[in-house]
């Protein structure tokens, strides 16, 4: 493309439409500036502002990138058995300090281990071993997942069957899991999978004995599917949102209100017609007997 300088100098409009084109092109900033410079250029300070700004934002510093964390692969005989993902990863146990595992899990640099984990056509297990973490020794997070065919359904239903915590070493922590379940041809997601009573307590203590009663453990935003992965990436999700949310409540309930308030406006219509048809009779039979006694009358008269 032959611009005059004259014409750059003149329309700093011009002169970033150039810019933007060339940068996008691939050619570096160096090769901008040298094109650009000349005698005509020179004094025209707004149009070098404008460049300079271009310039620095094609060629931005490097940063941490915000796309989202990748999920954690279980991989067996080169092929993905178990995806695994969530936004937040928050464990706590009672008098400590709640614990993000977030980074440790799904960040590019986390070296987590996945020893232990296994699977097969109709169990799977994945555990997800943090190492030391702040005061934990040796934490483990573990799933318990099952693979089954139901025949009313004509098909397959994954679910996950319960959590296990290990800590210091040797201490456990069991969860059972309530509900957690989607078609063995998709992934289940859920926006919260947590042992607190406000996101529903889909995760519950095994039992009153154990250690799970110390511990809060809260997945958010997670998607995890297993035994029939395919292309290494999740299958459309099966949502846990039930059908029975606040929103949907007081739908029903304003449905039931109107309802209500139709059927007893439908009973006040019908009511006024029956009263107006009992006066429309009431007329006729007084007529009629009136004109009944009007012949007894003059007969009563004539003699």
């Amino acid at each position: 493309m032959a611009v005059a300088r004259d014409q750059l100098a003149s329309s700093p409009l011009l002169a970033e439409c150039l810019v933007h084109q060339w940068t996008e092109g691939g050619t570096s900033g160096q090769s901008i500036r040298a094109s650009l410079r000349g005698p005509s250029l020179q004094g025209a300070g707004t149009l070098k502002r404008t460049i300079r700004k271009l310039l620095q934002a094609s060629n931005p510093t490097p940063s941490t990138p915000s796309t989202p964390f990748f999920p954690l692969k279980l991989t067996e005989n080169g092929k993905t058995c178990i995806l695994f993902w969530a936004k937040k990863l928050i464990v706590k146990l009672r008098n400590h300090t709640h614990v993000d595992l977030t980074d440790r899990a799904f960040s590019p640099s986390a070296r987590l281990d996945l020893k232990g984990s296994s699977c097969s056509e109709e169990k799977a297990i994945l555990s997800l071993r943090f190492g030391d973490v702040a005061d934990l020794k040796g934490l483990v997070i573990s799933f318990l997942l099952s693979n089954t065919y139901y025949e009313s359904t004509a098909q397959s239903w994954f679910s996950l069957d319960s959590v296990h915590i290990l800590y210091n070493r040797t201490k456990e922590a069991n969860f059972n899991a309530t509900q957690i379940y989607a078609p063995a041809v998709s992934s289940y997601h859920c926006q919260h999978v947590s042992s607190l009573h406000k996101y529903d307590t889909l995760l519950e203590p095994s039992s009153h004995g154990d250690n799970s009663l110390l511990w809060h453990i809260t997945f958010i935003d997670i998607q995890i599917q297993a035994f029939n992965v395919e292309g290494g990436w999740f299958s459309p999700a099966s949502d846990c949102a039930s059908f029975f949310t606040p929103a949907v409540l007081m739908g029903l309930l304003m449905s039931l209100i109107l309802l209500l308030v139709l059927a007893y406006a439908l009973h006040m219509v019908l009511h006024l017609k029956s009263i107006e048809q009992l006066d429309e009779h009431r007329p006729s039979v007084y007529l009629e007997r009136e004109a009944e006694s009007e012949p007894r009358d003059k007969g009563q008269a004539g003699q």
